[in-house]
This record gives structure tokens, C-alpha cells and sequence, in this order.
């Protein structure tokens, strides 16, 4: 039996920036070792329906794109699939070229037909050489007239390991119009559908999804695979746990599949990582990459890990993240060839098997933040990695236009990253964890940012508390940390128009650099020992704190720079107004006392509540206990499924 592992699809949207992630037209050259273009012949005009393109006459289009290559490497790497047709289906004369790439981003061609007339093309490829990394992909080039794609497949007759279907769980608070489009696309994608159980809307905002408009024609196409639940907000982790639980009481699906709710989706990539999950030698989570939702090229999660030692999430490649399929599509990009591991995979889009929900249980009670890395973590550990697939993506709102370490966010930020840690650090007492910590709230202070210290001094507070403050404070925490708030002046984003703040020195402006002016070493030492004796010591002047001293912009008001002032006015993160920072001098003294004291505390009682997370885990993240968390009756017996998902 022939199995599609891959259609060739193009943009479903008539936006020009898509066209990067799916053709590439273009001739490239390279200057000063950059990749440039020389011509472009790409238009939307050429593209002619979700699985038809028109390569104009005389002219050469390649398909190594985010979208339309396979990713051979990680099909090699992870299933057992061992070769892949590639069928071709066009009109018009022409030459169809296949190529490949190796883990260094080197092309070499494979195989070729010349086609003419209505013509269907089939190259079989192994996948036996792609163990570093690499892709295969197809060129077609016209000769006097145009060459029409009808489309393609990237096919196998292998056999998957299992046969389930998914169920989509998506979690929504106060996002109703996102959801709609979401719950469109998916009724408008019946390829999709055909490998979905249910779609669990978890809606736990007051702008409710079922009363927008559109809502209604997106329910009847989806018909009763579409279940709309209704519940207070508990954050990501309580409504995707809902969708897991919903999940698990559907014989059907082997998978859930978590998808955010502020994002658009490519619905091919939510079927590819489906398939993927079939294909996977051992059950395995299957995540997807993050474009940017208001910068639709621009990739910003590929492979993400948690370095240990700070028990802190970043990209594997930090410093080429993110990346614009603009400026350096695939063939350009050498980095993107490679075959990259992931230690967790963010839950704007993951693919999550039953059988590791059975084995580990659900999220853990965070509300937000370090959820979705806390359960790859404790999966992996279970014998179920992950793996961030390419040509698996969505796009969502990036963190560009906002800084959620200064707003009630931060409490989230300090408890989760330390209570995953308590969790699953291999480093004595957390590595250099609480020294990191420790800094942040001190870079916060000398940046006379107050609010984000009182809700880290909270987060650090309940963490000694012990691992049953988290479902205790699980529908409080963040009400409690927005009303903490209004005790911060800082916290207020000034917007009238009609009423323009200025400051008394003007606006302090910096040519863009990579933080080359930042001090380090010894300098960094003097420099934090001098700002913290004159925040300590030193009242600030009366006129600095009736007028702001200096003005900055968000980009430029960093931590070594806002200290030498009493006060400054701070453009927001998003550009709709400024933030005034004041200098306190009996706040700063009280809070640096706070975090010194509450870090030594947390250092020397690291072992015992390290011991006292983990105990209590299994009871935190199990049916049971988020069943009584959202007040659900127990389900009846149902027949418990193996690891490969088969039913006992």
C-alpha cells in the first residue's frame, strides 16, 4: 500500500512573504560570502491553487524550500523508513531535477527526466546516507513554454507502527478570532481531517469563540469532530491537560496534538507530523518549528535545548536565530541541513502520544511558562525524545513586541524554571541556576524595575512553600501577581497622545551593536559594586524624581546603562506608549535584602525540596489528581494500549 509522507503544497494565503517557505524562483550568487539574489521571477500570479505552480518559460524553479523538501535526515534518523518515491505530476515541456544535500549543506544532483505533454515523473530515493543531516528536493526547469506542477507526493510503501489517529487539543484565552480562523482552516483541510479524531477547543476566556462571527460555519464543516469545552482559566497547562484528559478517553486517538491559539496554521504540517508520529520507531513527541506570525519568513524556534548547568531553554544555534528565508532560503543556508536534536519542543504546536501521557502523566500545574519543557524533559527521561521537525511549522506572535519578563509573567518565569529544576537539574544544588537568578533580580533593581523582584520574591517564597502550593495557587497566581501590580507605578503604560512626556536631559540614543559596551570581567565586578552601594546609599535628586531624568528606547535601555539615572522614561516593548522608571531607594534596600536572604534559603534547602518535588510529581501530573482540579468525575474502564499504541 503507498502511503503519502509528504504532499508538495503552496501558500494558502495571497501574501508575497510566504513565497520564501514554499518556491524559490530566485538566482542566487554570493558577495563578500554573503547569498544575494539576482533576479527574481517568483510572483503569486504563478501560483496557481493549494498544489499547483507555473514555472514561466525559460525559466528555473527550485522546491528546496522549508515546505516543499524532505527533510531526509530525520526520516532516516527516527522511523524505519528506508526509501521514498517522489512523484511528479506536470505539463509542458521541461526537465525535472531531483538533488540532495548532506549535513553540511553540500548539494548533489540524483537524478533527472526530461517531460513533456501531461507527464507523471517518479524517482525512488534511499535513505541511507543522510545519518549528519540533509534534505532531497526537486528543480524543474522550462524550456519555451511554461511547465504547470500539478502537483506531487513524497511517498513510501512502508508500513507505519501504528495506526491511530490524533486528536487536536487547543487551548484559547480571550484569542476568539484566532480560533476561528484555526477551526476554518482545518474544516476547509479534509487531507487533514482524515487522520483526526476530535478537535477539543478549550476555551477558558470570557469572550467566548462560539460567539464570533464565522464560528457557526467553522463548527458545521467540522461537523462532530469539533467539541467546544467551556472552563475557568488555568493557563496553557490546565486547558492542554484538559485536552490530554479528553484525549485519553478517545479510543481512537493515539496522539493529542497541542496547538496555541494566537497563531495560523499550515494545515499540511499538522498532518506530516501526525504521519511522522505513525512512522517513529519508538512512540516519540513530534513538535513543530515557529515562524513569526507579523513577520511571516522569519523563523525564530528551530531546535531548542536546556543547557543544565543554568538549567536555562534557549535555540541550539542562539546566535543565528531567528533566521529570514528572505535574505537565505534553504540551498543558501547550510546551518538548516543539518540534523539538530531537540531537549523540548514549545506548545504552540506539539504532537504528544497517548502512550507517554499513560507513562508520565500530564502537564505539570505551572499555569504558564516551563510547562512544555518540564514534560519533554520528564518524557525524555521515560524513553520518549523529541524531535523538532523541519517542514513542520506554524506561525504564532513572536516575542518581538513584547518583554513578559517585567509583566506578571515573571513570577511564572522564576517559579517554573526553578521548580523544573528541583525537578530535573543533574547539577549539584541547580549548577549556577540560583546564581543566575540571583543577578536577574539585581539587573532588575538597578533598572528600577520593582514589580518584576516582588513577583520573583513571591515565586521563590511559594517554591519553599513545597510542591502542593501549585495546585493550590493554580487558578490564583496569576490574578494575584496582575493585582500586585497596581503597587508599582512603573507598571503603567502611558498612552494618551494628547499628553506627551518628555524628560529633563532628553533622549539617550545608541548606534546599534551587539552589546559590545556591556561591561564584563573585572569591569562588570566594579561596575555592579559601585551601581549597588549608590543605589544603596544615595537618595535620589527630588527634580529626577518630579521629571524623568533621561529618556531611552526599549532597545537601548539595558541593564548597564538605566542605573546611572534616578529616573527614565522607557518606550514599551510593543511601542504604544513609555513606562516611567523612578529610583526608590527604601524599596531597593528591602527587595536586594529579600532576594539574598530567600537564595541562600533556597541553596541550602536544594537537596530536601529537590527530593520533595520529585516525590510529589507522580501525584501532580496524574489523571487523577488534574481530574479533581477541573472537577471531573472519573471516566469508566477503558482498555489500556501498550507503547506502540495497540490495545491489550
Amino acid at each position: 500500500m503507498v502511503h503519502v509522507l509528504q504532499n508538495v503544497v503552496f501558500p494558502l494565503d495571497r501574501d508575497p512573504d510566504l513565497l520564501p517557505l514554499y518556491t524559490d524562483p530566485d538566482t542566487w550568487s554570493v558577495v563578500d560570502r554573503e547569498a544575494v539574489r539576482v533576479t527574481d521571477l517568483g510572483h503569486l500570479g504563478d501560483v496557481l491553487g493549494r498544489s499547483s505552480v507555473r514555472v514561466p518559460a525559460g525559466s528555473r524553479v527550485s522546491f528546496a524550500t522549508y515546505f516543499n523538501a524532505f527533510p531526509a535526515s530525520y526520516w532516516q534518523h527516527w522511523t524505519g523508513v528506508r526509501s521514498v518515491r517522489l512523484a511528479v505530476r506536470t505539463t509542458g515541456p521541461g526537465t525535472v531535477i531531483v538533488y540532495r544535500s548532506n549535513g553540511a549543506g553540500v548539494a548533489q544532483r540524483i537524478d533527472s527526466a526530461h517531460v513533456g505533454g501531461d507527464a507523471e515523473s517518479a524517482f525512488d530515493v534511499p535513505l541511507t546516507q543522510f545519518s549528519d543531516g540533509g534534505w532531497v528536493w526537486f528543480d524543474i526547469v522550462a524550456e519555451a513554454e511554461p511547465v504547470i506542477l500539478r502537483g506531487g507526493e513524497w511517498t513510501t510503501t512502508h508500513e507505519p507502527a501504528r495506526s491511530g489517529k490524533a486528536s487536536l487539543g487547543i487551548t484559547t484565552f480571550n484569542k476568539p478570532d484566532y480560533c476561528v480562523e484555526t477551526l476554518t482552516a482545518l474544516g476547509e483541510a479534509p487531507e487533514l481531517l482524515e487522520f483526526v479524531d476530535r478537535v477539543f477547543l478549550v476555551d477558558q476566556g470570557t469572550d467566548r469563540v462560539r460567539d464570533q462571527d464565522g464560528f457557526a460555519a467553522a463548527e458545521r464543516a467540522l461537523g462532530d469532530q469539533l467539541q467546544v469545552i467551556e472552563q475557568p482559566n488555568l493557563g496553557g497547562s490546565g486547558g492542554f491537560s484538559r485536552a490530554m484528559l479528553e484525549t485519553l478517553d478517545r479510543p481512537e486517538s493515539d496522539f493529542v496534538q497541542l496547538l496555541d491559539d494566537d497563531v495560523r496554521i499550515e494545515p499540511e504540517s499538522i498532518r506530516r507530523s501526525i504521519v511522522f508520529g505513525r512512522y517513529a520507531t519508538t512512540p516519540m513527541l513530534v513538535g513543530a518549528h515557529m515562524f513569526d506570525l507579523l513577520d511571516r519568513p522569519r523563523l525564530h524556534a528551530w531546535a531548542e535545548v536546556v543547557d543544565d548547568a543554568p538549567f536555562m531553554w534557549r535555540n541550539l544555534f542562539q546566535d543565528r536565530m531567528p533566521h529570514d528565508f528572505r535574505r537565505s532560503n534553504l540551498r543558501q543556508t547550510p546551518l538548516l541541513h543539518m540534523r539538530m536534536d531537540a531537549d523540548y519542543n514549545g506548545w504552540w504546536m506539539c504532537l504528544i502520544p497517548t502512550a507517554a501521557l499513560r507513562e508520565v502523566g500530564l502537564s505539570l500545574p505551572a499555569f504558564i511558562k516551563w510547562d512544555d519543557a518540564e514534560f519533554c524533559l520528564r518524557a525524555r527521561e521515560a524513553g520518549f525524545p523529541t524531535v523538532s521537525l523541519p517542514g513542520v511549522a506554524l506561525w504564532h506572535v513572536s516575542w518581538v513586541g513584547k518583554d513578559d519578563s517585567i509583566d506578571w509573567q515573571a513570577y511564572f518565569h522564576a517559579r517554573n524554571r526553578i521548580v523544573a529544576a528541583l525537578l530535573h537539574s543533574r547539577s549539584p544544588l541547580g549548577g549556577t541556576l540560583l546564581r543566575h537568578s540571583r543577578r536577574v533580580d539585581l539587573k532588575h533593581l538597578m533598572m528600577m524595575q520593582y514589580y518584576p523582584v516582588a513577583l520573583r520574591i513571591r515565586a521563590l517564597q511559594d517554591v519553599l512553600r513545597g510542591p502542593a502550593h501549585l495546585v493550590e495557587n493554580l487558578p490564583t497566581a496569576m490574578p494575584a501577581a496582575r493585582a500586585l501590580a497596581g503597587r508599582f507605578p512603573e507598571t503603567v503604560v502611558h498612552r494618551d497622545p494628547e499628553t506627551v512626556l518628555h524628560s529633563r536631559h532628553g533622549r539617550r540614543v545608541f548606534a546599534p551593536s551587539p552589546d559590545f559596551d556591556s561591561p564584563t570581567g573585572l569591569r562588570l565586578r566594579l561596575f555592579t559594586a559601585k551601581t549597588l552601594l549608590s543605589h544603596f546609599l544615595r537618595r535620589p535628586d527630588p527634580a529626577n524624581l518630579e521629571t524623568p531624568e533621561v529618556e531611552f528606547g526599549k532597545h537601548d535601555a539595558h541593564w548597564w546603562r538605566l542605573p546611572l539615572y534616578d529616573s527614565a522614561l522607557v518606550s514599551a516593548a510593543d511601542g504604544s506608549g513609555k513606562n516611567v522608571y523612578t529610583r526608590d531607594r527604601t524599596l531597593f534596600r528591602r527587595m536586594l535584602w529579600d532576594s539574598v536572604r530567600l537564595h541562600a534559603r533556597l541553596r541550602r534547602e536544594w537537596p530536601r525540596l529537590s527530593q520533595l518535588y520529585r516525590a510529589a510529581l507522580p501525584e501532580l501530573v496524574s489523571q487523577e489528581s488534574w481530574r479533581g482540579v477541573l472537577g471531573l468525575p472519573s471516566p469508566d474502564a477503558r482498555p489500556a494500549k501498550t507503547r506502540d499504541g495497540e490495545s491489550k
